[in-house]
């Protein structure tokens, strides 16, 4: 069976340290367990995106988005800091996710900043987030600051060191978590539902 992994990217560039960061994360995870990715970048949602405030008014594309997320058998909540907390985008993706559909669901905290101080993000925003949601955010997150990067490049062993802890510590929940993602990963191409989780 296969771990189907869903990234919600706060990053609004390209080629970010954020996203370098959840290379390093993937990558380690699939040393674990066969994995399937599946990678949600909030700021390329379009217009309708920023301006619905009801999931009742987000269209059909935008629908099966959120979908994917709800469905995932792993999320990587995955975010720069700006201003002491998450973006504002990122916060709003999860606005438009119904109350419930994570509930029990595996969540991993990542986050990047400018220095050691913004790691506070994952206890004091990302945490209680998804603690409104009930969802079942894995007990080590994994921060990084600028100086733990060549360019987009992680380098810190001891980041990577903390990576691999909170991986293993869950290794056999995340095993049991997995589910027939390869079938979901056919269908979801095409705009298919994933099954439900």
């Amino acid at each position: 069976m296969t771990l189907r992994v869903v990234v919600i990217n706060g990053s609004p560039h390209e080629k970010s340290k954020t996203l370098g960061l959840v290379d390093v994360i993937l990558q380690t995870l699939s040393t674990i367990l066969p994995i399937t990715v599946d990678r949600i970048d909030v700021y390329r949602l379009g217009a309708a995106f920023g301006l619905a405030t009801e999931r009742e008014e987000v269209g059909a594309e935008l629908e099966a988005v959120l979908q994917r997320a709800e469905h995932a058998d792993l999320l990587i909540a995955a975010v720069p800091v700006y201003r002491g907390s998450y973006p504002g985008l990122f916060k709003h993706f999860f606005d438009l996710i119904d109350q419930y559909a994570l509930a029990n669901k595996l969540v991993l905290l990542a986050a990047t900043g400018g220095g050691d101080h913004h790691a506070l993000v994952l206890e004091h925003a990302l945490r209680p987030l998804f603690g409104f949601f009930q969802a079942m955010t894995i007990p080590v997150g994994i921060f990084a600051s600028a100086g733990d990067f060549d360019g987009t490049v992680l380098l810190n062993p001891r980041v990577y060191g903390r990576i691999e802890v909170a991986l293993t510590d869950v290794a056999d929940l995340l095993r049991s978590r997995a589910t027939g993602a390869m079938a979901w990963a056919a269908t979801s191409a095409d705009g298919g539902r994933p099954p439900e989780s």
